[in-house]
């Protein structure tokens, strides 16, 4: 008798995993990408002046206040690419705030992992006089790289 009520137990869970994972296959939505606006401000920025870095980081209206941010920043023709951990700030905003004693064109990459998704938008920014660009022979590939802010 126990073994019958034990197996019938058993049964009724798997039977409501099953219904349970079957409504979710029926509804079948899309989550909405993860946005990320990064802003560099100032933008030119002064030699041994603060700049501030901010990833505000959505998905539709949503803030999302435990994404995984990485910046990756580094000088124009540079290999040395410094990356750093960011932790939230407020309301969605992973902030860095860095000084450059170097003059030149920088790049700034903010790698961002929530909801099983990942997001690099890029900007460039300048400290002081603008230095060489990047370009494809400097083994600092753009290609696939959201460079909208930079054609402005």
């Amino acid at each position: 008798m126990k073994k019958l009520i034990l197996m019938f137990i058993a049964l009724l869970f798997l039977s409501a995993t099953v219904s349970c994972s079957k409504e979710q296959e029926k509804t079948g939505e899309i989550p909405e990408m993860v946005n990320v606006n990064l802003t560099v401000n100032p933008n030119p920025g002064e030699p041994n002046k603060p700049i501030t870095f901010a990833a505000k980081v959505t998905q539709g209206k949503e803030k999302i206040n435990d994404a995984e941010v990485t910046f990756e920043v580094w000088r124009a023709k540079d290999a040395n690419h410094e990356k750093m951990a960011i932790k939230h700030s407020e309301d969605g905003v992973y902030r860095l705030e860095k000084t450059f004693k170097q003059e030149g064109t920088y790049y700034i990459i903010s790698h961002v992992t929530a909801r099983d998704m990942h997001n690099m938008p890029m900007k460039e920014f300048t400290v002081g006089a603008p230095s060489e660009k990047e370009d494809s022979t400097t083994g600092h590939s753009m290609d696939g790289m959201n460079m909208d802010d930079q054609k402005k």
